[in-house]
């Protein structure tokens, strides 16, 4: 559905009575009670439920939730289930064996000699769940060229073999596979059911992005999209941004401090702020050192921050540098966190709420696909911290979803400020649920999204709408 609308008895205020609202170009036009219908425009009744700004992912991988959806996930199987599914598995249309969720501690160490094992017919290439691994066979490796490539990202043995590991190699595999990617339209369309309008592509390579701007120009993508890798390199189509460069702090292969304070500054010196992938203690530490040597830039953002410590979040508040997380990666995995990490980094596992009381600006964001895409869930997440045994991962941390949600209502360039507003002028990216906001958030769930407006275009729902 496309053109004007008319949208009656809403809630915008839990404390006021519903309204109607009018959408025409685009935009907001009209807001008040009693609104007459227009012979151009659509009528559809909101039935008292409430209509939000779109709700904003802060922190995802377009390009790799894409390549979810055409790849076997592995991540419930046992590393015997896993042997069996990929010997028996069917290769793509490309040719290959694709899988997705390796997990070291529950499938054990792979490399290219195990894989061959299993499979030595087809190639075969494995993605860690991290996302920063992946592991390939020796058909795979032979078809990439990897034996004779120059990348740091390959690992090798002492004879100077790949092992089938290759590391932060996503842009070379990309290129080397010819650098085709999934459409993105199974993803807008999932993200726009789950009520997102806006999301920022964490993908740091250029490579990953290069998709985005062509998705977005053939409405494939109907989402509002901020890039953290290079410019797109012409100008962006209408819905594409670039936002803060991603520069990711690896913790396998750690950078210099003053290499890291370099890149920051090149950065900065463009206008741009930086995005720091950090989920360990030593990484968040080298990143902050690195922002003492380069000083500031408003916007400057930390990814992830899985271990920080109080001395860590004042630092964070007094540099005014935001951080964006990730609830749900709880949900998902808190309990391998928990025996994983070192006992001293127990008590600073994904901090949020004290983040919040140091004064840090913090978003929550879903890692997607690594973590669960649906904000919902990550309301709940945040809100009840438990891990999939249900313990309690850091009772202290818990926030209240009233204060996630408006996270999730901030700008892309703004993660964590003021929330975006329904109001007369402003673009309709709107999202309208089933129900009044304080009902749906006593127990926060994806099937209350009714309907999900993008620059007044209907982009998810319209059976129950008239």
């Amino acid at each position: 559905m496309s053109g004007d609308v008319l949208l009656r008895g809403v809630e915008l205020h839990p404390r006021q009575g519903p309204v109607d609202c009018r959408i025409r170009g685009g935009v907001v036009a009209e807001l008040g009670r009693g609104l007459r219908p227009q012979p151009d425009e659509f009528v559809a009744r909101g039935y008292g439920g409430a209509l939000l700004p779109g709700l904003a992912d802060h922190h995802l991988h377009l390009a790799a939730m894409a390549a979810q959806h055409v790849s076997l996930d592995v991540s419930a199987l046992s590393r015997d289930g896993l042997a069996s599914s990929l010997a028996q598995a069917v290769a793509g249309e490309d040719g290959w064996v694709r899988a997705v969720g390796y997990d070291d501690v529950v499938h054990g160490a792979l490399d290219r000699t195990v894989l061959d094992a299993w499979n030595r017919v087809l190639p075969v290439r494995v993605q860690h769940r991290s996302g920063a691994l992946w592991l390939v066979n020796s058909p795979g490796l032979e078809r990439l060229g990897a034996v004779s490539a120059a990348h740091d990202g390959i690992e090798r043995d002492t004879a100077g073999r790949p092992t089938g590991r290759l590391w932060r190699a996503d842009a070379w595999l990309r290129e080397a596979l010819g650098g085709r990617a999934p459409s993105l339209r199974a993803v807008g369309t999932q993200l726009a059911a789950l009520g997102v309008t806006h999301v920022a592509d964490a993908t740091p390579d250029r490579g990953a992005t290069g998709v985005v701007p062509e998705a977005v120009r053939r409405a494939e993508l109907p989402q509002h999209v901020m890039v953290m890798a290079a410019g797109p390199g012409h100008p962006p189509p209408s819905r594409l941004s670039v936002g803060p460069l991603k520069l990711v702090v690896a913790d396998h292969a750690l950078p210099d401090v003053d290499d890291l304070a370099g890149r920051m500054r090149r950065a900065h010196a463009d206008g741009r702020p930086v995005a720091a992938h950090c989920v360990t203690r030593t990484a968040l530490a080298l990143t902050l050192a690195a922002l003492h040597l380069a000083g500031g830039l408003d916007g400057d953002r930390v990814e992830h921050c899985a271990v920080a410590d109080p001395a860590a979040a004042r630092e964070l508040a007094s540099r005014r540098i935001r951080v964006v997380t990730q609830p749900t990666l709880i949900a998902l995995r808190g309990d391998d966190y928990w025996e994983r990490v070192d006992p001293g980094d127990r008590p600073d596992l994904w901090r949020y709420a004290s983040l919040l009381r140091a004064g840090v600006r913090v978003a929550a964001s879903s890692d997607a696909p690594y973590g669960d895409p649906d904000p919902w869930a990550c309301l709940r997440a945040a809100s009840e911290r438990l891990t999939p045994s249900g313990r309690v991962l850091g009772a202290d941390e818990r926030v209240p979803v009233e204060v996630v949600l408006r996270a999730l209502l901030s700008p892309l360039d703004d993660p964590g400020g003021p929330p975006r507003r329904v109001a007369v002028g402003r673009p309709a990216d709107l999202v309208l649920l089933d129900r009044p906001l304080r009902e749906a958030l006593r127990a926060p769930d994806a099937g209350q999204v009714r309907a999900t407006f993008i620059e007044g275009r209907l982009v998810h729902g319209a059976q129950d709408l008239g």
